[in-house]
């Protein structure tokens, strides 16, 4: 069931994105697909085996072993300056734990947009399929690679970091692809606006190199809330179907309790299906 001319947005957010995980297992389930989906951080790594069309897989990868500590935990810091451990992630359970369904992966003709962001100008950066190729799990890497907690990736002669540095919820960018009609995940509750960063201290000392860098993440507060301002008059209009948590969530960027991330990927996965029938009238 294709939602033709329609694109899919989706929201990054840690931990939370087990929200948009249990959205996207609604549409699996409910054969719904569509042409065209872009998403950053967590949202994009949701994104991939959704594509993939492998149903539980970002359930159990996100769920089962959110207690192993090559997962998530302070000795991933300790050993390699990140606190998720991007090769445990993004190699050993795509490879060897759950195997990513590459061949379906690439089978599936609908376009995949990864936002990241330069380090060296600020400037969010996005790749499709023709860009990554082979490569889309190092570009997902990228894009999931948290400011202070993680290692800036190397990808074609750029340095890069977390996608929602720049551009934490890319509408825009679908608009500019042709895509005037969008369904937009989103991991917050409504009304929920950002405030400027607590680490705003430590943004020169650990990014001397990159200006501009510091320069994004310092103004994304205010990025942040103008998109979501974007988003309300694009709603008002027609053009964007939001889906957002329906009841307050109670999980954070990085978080370790397997009950709270359950409870909130059937959270998604209710409000998905919810929204299944305005989707298609959209």
């Amino acid at each position: 069931m294709l939602v033709d001319g329609t694109g899919l947005v989706l929201e990054g957010g840690g931990m939370r994105g087990v929200y948009t995980a249990g959205v996207l297992e609604s549409f699996l389930e409910n054969g719904l697909t569509f042409q065209y989906v872009i998403g950053v951080s967590a949202g994009a790594c949701n994104a991939a085996s959704y594509l993939s069309q492998q149903k539980g897989r970002n359930k159990r990868v996100n769920i089962e072993y959110i207690s192993d500590p090559r997962y998530l935990s302070l000795q991933n810091y300790f050993k390699k300056r990140e606190l998720f451990g991007m090769d445990f992630i993004f190699h050993e359970i795509p490879s060897k734990l759950i195997p990513f369904d590459f061949k379906a992966f690439y089978e599936n003709q609908s376009e995949f947009v990864i936002g990241t962001t330069d380090c060296a100008s600020g400037n969010p950066v996005y790749f499709n399929k023709n860009d990554y190729g082979q490569e889309m799990l190092t570009v997902l890497k990228a894009s999931s690679s948290l400011p202070f907690v993680s290692q800036e990736i190397r990808f074609k002669d750029r340095y890069l970091l977390d996608g929602g540095i720049s551009d934490s919820i890319p509408l825009k960018k679908a608009q500019s692809d042709g895509f005037g009609k969008n369904v937009v995940v989103l991991t917050r509750n409504e009304g929920y606006l950002k405030k400027p960063s607590r680490f705003s201290f430590l943004v020169k000392k650990m990014y001397p190199h990159y200006p501009g860098l510091q320069r994004a993440i310092m103004n994304r507060y205010k990025m942040y809330n103008h998109t979501i301002n974007e988003i309300i008059q694009e709603e008002q209009k027609g053009n964007v179907l939001v889906i957002r948590p329906s009841r307050p969530i109670r999980v954070g960027r990085i978080e370790r309790n397997a009950i709270k991330l359950e409870e909130l990927y059937q959270l998604g996965y209710e409000d998905g299906l919810t929204s299944i029938k305005a989707i298609m009238q959209l």
